[in-house]
Formats: structure tokens, C-alpha cells, sequence
């Protein structure tokens, strides 16, 4: 799957243009609102893809109104799980992470299926970019984007202390922050107020320790945490702490905040989405984008990936006219990947009708680890159902606050979830 995954993304790539398919037809007699939930705050890379796609889509139908709330990333996951026991509470069309966290809704009912509204738009949308929205042969979302976790590195930091390059060992990563910290540089920074934001950094490495396919079996329930190679991970991860490789004031910050020292040039790495490329690109340094070094060449590669088509639209079945607001939400989704992928926060699941000859640099960079990749994972937040997920997320906490170690880690979790 995932190499047909790299060559559907690779056709999505291709700068040609093909035809537009006809959307749906939606009423044009009546006033009608269409409720939706996003993550797209102010402060989010995305959001201009959804001002430009709703503007787009109210102007072709003017009498459908998109009344739009967006909330930030952990909080809207704990808003929206909640609604789902009171499936009343929903709004038409809302954002979701496919793989297990949309499976939930799917089984719960509370999903809309959307294979009827799909057919129209499926020249444009390979069927394959809904595989992770897909739940017992049927779709059940709408995807937007396609990202990975990415290393971001400021190479005019890492100028200053003789690398040319982004260090492709783990060996050469240690000898390249020590360098760093020596010339009074954080190398990295982490958002520890947001747990999300350290699972980028430690899926990576477990990945890199113990090879895609067995964290992938992990994320899925069909193998055990209890692999003493994953502690080995998380000791490394916590080595990288204990040596201040991350920026200590992390702990207590924010996404946002941390992101921002990273393109303010306050530390010379930043591993989180490939969503951001946008603005690393546009920072005003010479940027460059790697992924994590291999840990175990036994059992990784450097192409394996944490990552795939994940973020969806979807829509609730509950809603008073749930073909209308899929037919809205395939064209909404379609105009935030047109618009989020020229902008630089992610790439395309849907083929470009559009000329994207000014697709920024770093996006092709990322474009071609994908395309290069040799095997990939879903985000394991979203891979796992919700549960398990709250489970997995609160050991990775203890974690980066070094209240737990990785025996404490595998310990845990091969008790809570097996």
C-alpha cells in the first residue's frame, strides 16, 4: 500500500493539467446554512486554504451560507469525540483524522457514508488517497492533504558550526547539536504543552528503531508494546533531553510558540508536519527538510515515514440534508487542497487542475521523500481508536517530562493496552 501510496501521490505531483469533474448539483431555490468544525485557527498554516475554498464555494452558490468555527489541534480533538455520544451536537461537515480516529465515527454511525457523493469527483480524487477513510469497502471522508513528519533544519545555523548539510546519522545528529550548543544554539524545540507535538519526535525514532511494519502492527492492536527496543527508543529520546539538545522552555510552550522560534531562528531544527512548509520555506533562511536518522539499519530504513493521507472533511449523518453537505464538503475539499498545496501546507491528494509551477521548493523537497519512501505509518494518535489513543498519548507526556523511562514506557503500556 504504501508504495501505491508514493506513486498516487507522484501522479498527483504532476504539473499538467487535467479536466475539472462536475460537482454535484446543489439546490438553488432555498437559503440554506452549512455548519462546519476545522482546526484551521488564525494562527494555523491552513487557514488561509479554507477562507479562499469557503469564499470560492459561496460565491458559486450563493445561496448556501458555510458558517465555520475553527478550535485549536488538542482541543478539538476532546470537543469533537465528545459530540460524538451526542451525535445532535455535530455540525453538518467537520474535520477529522482518518485511520482509527475517523474509524469511531464510522462505527459508531455518527460518519455519513460518502460514496454516492464521491463518484462525480472520483476522476480527480484517487481512490486510493481514501484508504485510510475507508471501513468496510465504504468512504467515509473527504481528504484534504497528504503529510509526513519532516525534519526542518536552518541551514544557515548549522552554517555556523561547518554542516552543509542536514546530518543524515544519528551519530552525526549528536556531533551536529553538540556543536550547536556549544555556539550557544538550541538545536531543537518541542511543544510540551501539546503531546501531539512529541509524538512527532519520538514516532520517528521508534520507527527508525524497530521498522515500520512492526510500529505499524503496534499502532493497529495486532502486536504487543512489549518490546524492549521500543525503551531503547525513548532512553534515546530522553538522552537527547537530558543533553539539552531541546529547548528547555519547551515543557511549558505551545505549538505556535515553538514554531515560532524556529522560523525566528532561535533553534536550528524543528521536527513536526510537512503542513509547515509553507512557512519554513518563506522564513527568510536557507532551509532544508530530512527526515530522522536510522537508529537500528537491522530493522529501518531512512525512507520510512511517519505519516499519509490523514486530514479529512467528514460529515455527520445526523444532519438535516447530509447528501447536500457532502456534495459541499467534496468541493470544499477539493478547493483546501488546491489552496493549502500551492500555499505550502500540504501535499495534494486531489490531482491538480491548476497550474502549480510555483509549488514552493521545500514542498517539492517533501514531494520527493515521499515519493522516495519505502515505507510509512499513520500518525499513531490517529491510527489507534480513541481510547487506546488517550492511553498511548498519556504515556508519551510522562515522557517528555521524564517522569517515566522507556521501561516505564513499555511497562505501561503493554499493561493498558497489550
Amino acid at each position: 500500500m504504501k508504495k501505491v501510496l508514493a506513486i498516487a501521490l507522484a501522479l498527483c505531483m504532476v504539473f499538467t493539467l487535467v479536466p475539472a469533474a462536475f460537482a454535484a448539483d446543489l439546490p438553488t431555490d432555498e437559503d440554506i446554512t452549512l455548519t462546519m468544525w476545522c482546526i484551521a485557527t488564525e494562527s494555523d498554516a491552513n487557514r488561509p486554504a479554507y477562507e479562499k475554498a469557503v469564499a470560492e464555494f459561496e460565491a458559486a452558490h450563493p445561496n448556501i451560507k458555510i458558517e465555520w468555527e475553527a478550535f485549536e489541534n488538542q482541543s478539538y480533538k476532546t470537543k469533537i469525540k465528545a459530540a460524538m455520544s451526542d451525535p445532535n451536537t455535530l455540525p453538518d461537515i467537520f474535520f477529522t483524522w482518518s485511520g482509527a480516529f475517523l474509524g469511531d465515527f464510522a462505527e459508531a454511525g455518527t460518519a455519513y457514508c460518502v460514496d454516492e457523493a464521491y463518484k462525480p469527483f472520483a476522476a480527480e480524487l484517487p481512490e486510493v488517497m481514501l484508504q485510510n477513510s475507508t471501513y468496510n469497502g465504504h468512504h467515509y471522508a473527504i481528504p484534504l492533504t497528504y503529510n509526513i513528519v519532516a525534519l526542518f533544519a536552518n541551514m544557515d545555523k548549522l552554517a555556523e558550526v561547518g554542516w552543509d548539510h542536514v546530518p543524515e546519522t544519528f551519530e552525526d545528529l549528536t556531533a551536529c547539536c553538540d556543536a550547536l550548543k556549544a555556539k550557544g544554539i538550541i538545536p531543537f524545540g518541542c511543544a510540551g504543552k501539546e503531546t501531539w507535538c512529541v509524538t512527532e519526535y519520538l514516532e520517528p525514532i521508534i520507527e527508525k528503531t524497530i521498522g515500520y511494519e512492526e510500529l505499524g502492527k503496534i499502532f493497529a492492536g495486532e502486536a504487543t508494546w512489549n518490546n524492549p527496543a521500543i525503551a531503547t527508543a525513548v532512553d534515546t529520546f530522553q538522552d537527547m533531553i537530558n543533553k539539552e539538545y531541546f529547548d528547555p522552555a519547551g515543557i511549558a510552550l505551545g505549538n505556535d510558540e515553538v514554531k515560532a522560534n524556529f522560523l525566528a531562528g532561535k533553534t536550528a531544527f524543528y521536527q513536526n508536519g510537512s503542513w509547515n512548509c509553507g512557512e519554513v520555506n518563506d522564513a527568510g533562511f536557507n532551509a532544508a527538510v530530512a527526515l530522522f536518522p536510522v537508529m537500528d539499519p537491522a530493522k529501518a530504513t531512512y525512507g520510512q515515514v511517519i505519516g499519509g493521507p490523514a486530514d479529512s472533511l467528514a460529515v455527520s449523518a445526523y444532519c438535516k440534508n447530509p447528501e447536500l453537505a457532502a456534495a459541499a464538503a467534496f468541493e470544499l475539499g477539493k478547493d483546501i487542497c488546491h489552496y493549502g498545496y500551492l500555499a505550502g501546507s500540504g501535499l495534494p491528494a486531489w490531482t491538480p487542475d491548476y497550474d502549480t509551477s510555483a509549488v514552493k521548493p521545500i514542498v517539492a523537497a517533501v514531494a520527493d521523500i515521499v515519493a522516495a519512501s519505502d515505507g510509512m505509518v499513520l500518525f499513531g494518535d490517529t491510527a489507534m481508536s480513541a481510547d487506546p489513543a488517550n492511553t498511548y498519548l498519556d504515556y508519551v507526556s510522562q515522557v517528555y517530562g521524564c517522569d517515566i523511562d522507556g521501561a516505564g514506557f513499555v511497562e505501561g503500556l503493554t499493561a493498558d493496552l497489550g
